[in-house]
């Protein structure tokens, strides 16, 4: 129940934190246009380069460091302290490699300087602190206030297209203001140390290793962006970034369970219980395959109505884009569980690192032909390929560890709903050709509740497996509260 319940925490909060950018997507998009999103994407593609540099791997390692060591809050409270101060050391000599970029930046100083809060508020995020605690209620709940104050500035202070830097500096001083709203928590969640006696840079090398798979994931989430805008223009890297915004959207739903089920399976493991390591996993995935494929079916039946009604008329390269781009939400999906979900917490580095670093390098290769010859299409195809090698990479090393029947057990009944469910829904898309806003939204409103009946309807007449897991569930619930 534990997991359940930080699951929805996080996946509302991280819904969210995307959802928010969606609601102020249709304004902004006609406000500043696709030159000022593109502005936007190009710079905040580079600044995160040297934000990956300050962070290494702390993000992922804190929170397995923590989740290790919390029945212990002395110890933990010293390696919080610990990796901390290595993440502040980091960040301030990545600044100063920033500095050194900007004067020789040909363009666009001035949105990279306002770009830098971002990496300032990487120095201050410790939310990997609670993620390690599986506290998650204290992060969603503050969070969730600066991102609403967030939304709410944009549509007070953004006015027009020379509005691009506010714009930029209201998303950054968000993510500083939201990260810096959990220190007030840490006074009642460690005790104190004696500062004398830490030993920050014992954690080097064990993030190094967490560092080199975050380097090659970083090459194939932002290296699409820079090459397009070096490309091609920044206008398509913004077309990109729209189409990998509402795919992220749904993606966010999915992998929420992967920050919910890190501290929790590494905590099993820690404990000598690989059984449960197991079960945990193949659970994870079932669940994961269950949601992402009717949702990679969804979006894809009805991106192209989708992503022109909510950033305007301009953007609608965004429509095919997203099409194209929505399979990457069942890979992502998958990768996720195998690979944050069970390689990570059992300290199995070298597959995790090896399945990045491959799907980053496919991504490299691809990447300038296929961007040469189809742009825009071009960098989404080469980021599913290298989605397709990242999940099959770390599938293959998996396969005597992990009961991969166990897991692709009711797939076949997911991927035959999802087709049904993506012909339907693809079929009352065209015949609700409006183009009266109004009118769209209410009929992607009708198809997104076409889609989730039908999928749902074929699942009941399938029984997975899942089922049964859902209504064992739903009695644990009752009897605790009847009990």
């Amino acid at each position: 129940m534990k997991v359940i319940k930080n699951y929805l925490y996080n996946a509302g909060y991280q819904l969210l934190a995307v959802l928010l950018p969606l609601i102020t997507a249709p304004y902004v998009s006609r406000v500043i246009g696709a030159h000022g999103i593109g502005i936007n994407t190009a710079t905040n593609s580079t600044i995160q380069y040297f934000i990956l540099l300050g962070s290494i791997g702390i993000g992922l390692y804190g929170n397995r460091e923590i989740a290790y060591l919390r029945s212990n809050k002395q110890a933990m409270s010293e390696a919080f302290w610990e990796i901390q101060i290595l993440k502040m050391v980091m960040v301030t000599i990545s600044y100063g490699a920033f500095l050194v970029y900007l004067a020789f930046c040909p363009v666009y100083k001035e949105y990279m300087l306002i770009q830098s809060l971002n990496l300032i508020a990487a120095a201050v995020d410790i939310s990997w602190l609670y993620m390690g605690l599986e506290d998650f209620k204290k992060t969603v709940l503050r969070n969730t206030m600066v991102k609403l104050a967030s939304a709410a500035m944009i549509f007070m202070f953004v006015k027009d297209t020379n509005d691009t830097w506010v714009y930029i500096f209201v998303l950054a001083i968000s993510v500083l203001g939201g990260n810096l709203t959990l220190w007030p928590y840490v006074k009642k969640t460690l005790v104190k140390v004696d500062f004398k006696k830490l030993h920050p840079f014992r954690h080097f090398k064990p993030t190094i290793a967490l560092f080199i798979p975050q380097i090659a994931t970083q090459v194939y989430l932002v290296l699409n962006k820079t090459m397009l805008w070096a490309m091609v223009s920044s206008d398509v890297a913004g077309f990109y970034d729209r189409s990998d915004t509402l795919v992220k959207l749904v993606l966010t739903i999915v992998t929420a369970t992967g920050t919910v089920m890190l501290p929790h399976v590494a905590n099993a493991f820690h404990e000598g219980n690989e059984d449960a390591v197991n079960n945990l996993t193949a659970d994870s995935f079932d669940f994961v395959s269950c949601i992402a494929i009717p949702m990679f079916a969804g979006l894809a039946a009805i991106g192209q109505k989708l992503a022109p009604l909510f950033f305007g008329p301009q953007f609608k390269p965004v429509g095919m884009a997203v099409c194209l781009e929505a399979i990457v939400i069942v890979l992502i999906g998958w990768s996720n569980v195998i690979g944050q979900q069970y390689l990570l917490p059992t300290n199995k580095i070298k597959i995790y690192t090896g399945s990045v670093v491959s799907g980053a390098i496919v991504n490299l290769i691809l990447n300038l032909p296929f961007i040469f010859l189809w742009g825009l299409h071009g960098a989404i195809f080469a980021t599913v390929c290298s989605e397709i090698v990242v999940t099959g990479y770390q599938m293959w090393h998996v396969r005597n560890i992990l009961n991969l029947k166990k897991m692709f057990i009711n797939v076949p009944k997911y991927v035959l709903a999802g087709l049904i469910m993506f012909i339907v829904v693809n079929r009352v898309c065209m015949m609700l050709d409006f183009t009266s806003t109004i009118k769209n939204i209410l009929a992607i409103a009708t198809e997104i509740v076409l889609g989730v009946v039908v999928y749902g309807g074929i699942l009941l007449l399938l029984k997975p497996t899942i089922l049964n897991k859902l209504v064992s569930i739903i009695e644990k619930i009752r009897s605790k509260k009847n009990g």
